[in-house]
């Protein structure tokens, strides 16, 4: 008899955006007329960076020779050229991180998901509420358990430690998704002297790193001190480089970095990594790879930097459309994502179903992030700009009555 997973049983029934979808699905039957705005899920609209697509090309074309073709990369850590554009990049804006402490993989959920693998089910993971469900759901998967820490309006959705908390792992995202808050340096300080306090280990989301427009801010944790002894970084091109459909990214593991046994035995975090995707992992193609380090070349950080600018400008449409309502929000300024409180004390599910009705707009129900996501909503700034401005046309008009 094969038994299944149990724990499975404690995931809730469907993962957030399959509702989403089945509700699109069944309004588009039903009215076949009705064109969608999709401000939902957090997908990339502009195409890829010229620099990056003719490093695609030039690796595909080097497949294709006998005296370039690549097989199996020996490391398996992702080639060397990429991982040094990498560690240049972190270095720019004051991050020490080194080639030898990056993995390329094919993308921060992946990595997020998998992570848990390394640790112990005896672990208690802690994870701010509202929060990117992988970070629950692949926890839940492997029977460990989960406490929260509140991000909520009055603390702005940036939820800070509890000292008289205990705690394992620590996920923590900046940018924020879905909240679009953004850790201040001081923030993320009292975050690192927690999980050192605790002997945690703090999983630290930056896949919208590119999005901060604020120097302030702090772009990776590494900046922080004292978090290379209590910190992974999990980053991805997805949203920085529009790589939604090509998969890359990479995790950052420090060498110092360490893991216990009950008995306080001390176990590389890096070699257990590499030892888990050495056996379930056999690494990202080559031409992504070269059409990755692009990314980080000067044109390629030019070029990409462009996508961002103009997402960023239709978060600028979207918060001011926002502060014209006088509906009360987060994010948009150093993040693609826009957290709103639903007019007129409306749930979160009840708003989807007010947008999708009335004006045909796409978002994502707060709720499906965590408890604390009742009653708020998040938009997205990833469509085209005719796109997002016939949105906030028809949000003004629909609200203003």
């Amino acid at each position: 008899m094969a038994y299944y997973n149990s724990n499975f049983n404690s995931l809730k029934e469907n993962y957030l955006f399959i509702d989403i979808a089945k509700k699109i699905k069944q309004y588009q039957s039903e009215n076949p007329d009705k064109t969608l705005i999709r401000m939902g899920i957090g997908d990339v609209t502009l195409p890829l960076a010229p620099v990056v697509v003719e490093a695609l090309k030039k690796g595909a074309d080097e497949m294709g020779q006998k005296e370039t073709f690549k097989g199996y990369e020996d490391s398996g850590k992702g080639y060397m050229f990429l991982r040094e554009a990498i560690s240049k990049y972190y270095k720019s804006f004051g991050a020490n991180v080194y080639p030898d402490e990056i993995l390329i993989s094919d993308g921060a959920k992946s990595d997020c998901g998998n992570i848990v693998d390394i640790f112990s089910e005896k672990n208690v993971v802690l994870v701010t509420d509202p929060a990117y469900p992988v970070y629950v759901d692949s926890n839940i998967m492997s029977g460990k358990k989960i406490i929260y820490a509140s991000s909520n309006e009055e603390n702005g959705f940036a939820a800070m430690p509890d000292k008289n908390v205990d705690c394992d792992i620590i996920y923590l995202c900046s940018p924020n998704n879905p909240t679009g808050s953004v850790y201040t340096k001081e923030q993320l300080e009292e975050w690192v002297n927690y999980a050192r306090d605790m002997r945690a280990i703090i999983i630290f989301d930056a896949a919208y790193e590119a999005f901060i427009q604020d120097d302030s801010l702090p772009r990776s944790i590494y900046t922080i001190k004292g978090a290379r002894e209590c910190a992974i970084e999990i980053c991805s091109l997805s949203k920085t480089a529009g790589f939604t459909g090509m998969r890359c990214g990479y995790t950052v593991i420090p060498n110092e970095l360490c893991a216990y046994t009950v008995d306080f035995e001390g176990a590389s975090v890096s070699s257990l990594w590499s030892r888990r995707q050495g056996s379930k992992f056999n690494g990202v193609a080559y031409p992504i790879q070269c059409a990755a380090a692009a990314v980080f070349t000067k044109e390629g950080i030019k070029q990409t930097r462009e996508n961002i600018a103009y997402y960023m400008e239709n978060a600028r449409i979207m918060t001011e459309t926002c502060d014209e309502l006088g509906i009360k929000y987060t994010g948009g300024k150093n993040s693609p994502y826009i957290w709103l409180k639903c007019p007129n004390g409306m749930g979160s599910w009840e708003f989807f179903d007010f947008l999708l009705n009335e004006i045909q707009v796409v978002g994502t129900p707060g709720e499906g992030f965590g408890p604390n996501g009742k009653g708020w909503f998040r938009l997205t700034a990833f469509g085209s700009r005719e796109n997002t401005m016939e949105a906030m046309s028809r949000l003004k008009n629909l609200l203003k009555k």
